[in-house]
């Protein structure tokens, strides 16, 4: 079942002479309980890609359809709903609160959505894995960029979406901590029927994949995870 779906979707910045066209037609299905890994160099178009899929930007022409609806037909208002009910984004930035700390990443999510988050233990659990839970009265600031970007991976999967869209999820992370990660994002495909989307340039999480492509000179291309992958 498809998720997730872009139709022909284009993306072009800029007017005139400066024109760019980031995505060429690009066609993508996202099922419950797969994980799919977007390849590419920088410039390629991966963030943009993700953005539109999650709806953050709209494309210039072709669709976006989440469960079957379109974001085109939404409002501003219901798209932010949709967001926040149905998909977990893990941005390179992290967007975590420096004036907050760990714990407090959290419960802000909480007072946001009310409704439908993890259990208590499911939350233990994770912070388990992750292998932060001794950070959690400690400031953004005071982390190194692999610890944030683990709290920003957890606070993303804390809302539990039904989609899960991560850019550049392990870039900060070693060898040991990526097999942490691919292996979460897995599991949580196969066992809790969630869809999972990474772009990346990182080849270690290719043997987690069910589908892999390569997204390059703005088109996007299926190809075997034993074939050579562009980076």
């Amino acid at each position: 079942m498809a998720m997730m779906e872009l139709q022909n979707v284009n993306k072009y910045y800029g007017q005139g002479i400066g024109r760019v066209h980031v995505l060429k037609d690009v066609n993508f299905k996202a099922n419950a309980g797969e994980m799919n890994l977007i390849l590419g160099p920088s410039g390629s178009g991966k963030s943009t890609f993700l953005t539109i899929a999650g709806g953050l930007q709209t494309p210039t022409t072709g669709k976006v359809l989440i469960d079957g609806l379109d974001l085109l037909h939404l409002s501003p208002k219901q798209r932010d709903e949709l967001r926040l009910k149905k998909i977990g984004f893990i941005l390179q930035s992290y967007n975590l609160l420096p004036y907050l700390n760990i714990a407090d990443q959290f419960k802000l999510v909480d007072r946001i959505k009310k409704k439908g988050n993890i259990s208590q233990k499911a939350f233990e659990n994770l912070l388990l894995k992750l292998d932060i839970k001794n950070l959690l009265k400690q400031y953004p600031a005071e982390l190194s960029g692999g610890q944030n970007q683990r709290v920003a991976i957890a606070r993303a999967l804390y809302t539990d979406p039904q989609i899960i869209l991560a850019d550049e999820p392990t870039a900060a992370l070693d060898s040991n901590l990526v097999k942490t990660v691919g292996q979460l994002f897995q599991d949580m495909a196969k066992n809790e029927g969630k869809a999972v989307i990474v772009v990346t340039h990182d080849l270690r999480l290719r043997k987690y994949a069910d589908h892999i492509y390569e997204l390059a000179d703005g088109q996007l291309t299926e190809r075997s995870k034993l074939s050579p992958a562009i980076v």
